[in-house]
C-alpha cells in the first residue's frame, strides 16, 4: 500500500490541523449568529476563541516562535 502524500511531514500535519481548527471556529462564529440565549453565544464565542488559541499553538510551533519550540 502506498503512503500518503505528506504522511510522515510534520508541516503538512500542522497546515491540515489548523485548517480544521479554523472550520470549526468559523462555524462556531456562525452559529453564534444564530442562537438567541446569551449564555450560548457566550459560550460559543469562548470555544471559537480557545480554537483560535490552539491553532495559534500550532502557528508558533511550526514557526519555532516559542522557546519550547526551538531545538
Amino acid at each position: 500500500m502506498a503512503a500518503e502524500a505528506g504522511e510522515g511531514d510534520v508541516r503538512y500535519h500542522v497546515s491540515h490541523i489548523q485548517a480544521r481548527l479554523q472550520q470549526d471556529v468559523d462555524h462556531l462564529r456562525r452559529d453564534v449568529e444564530k442562537l438567541g440565549d446569551p449564555r450560548a453565544k457566550a459560550m460559543f464565542e469562548t470555544a471559537a476563541e480557545v480554537l483560535l488559541g490552539l491553532k495559534k499553538a500550532f502557528a508558533d510551533y511550526e514557526q519555532k516562535n516559542e522557546a519550547a519550540w526551538r531545538r
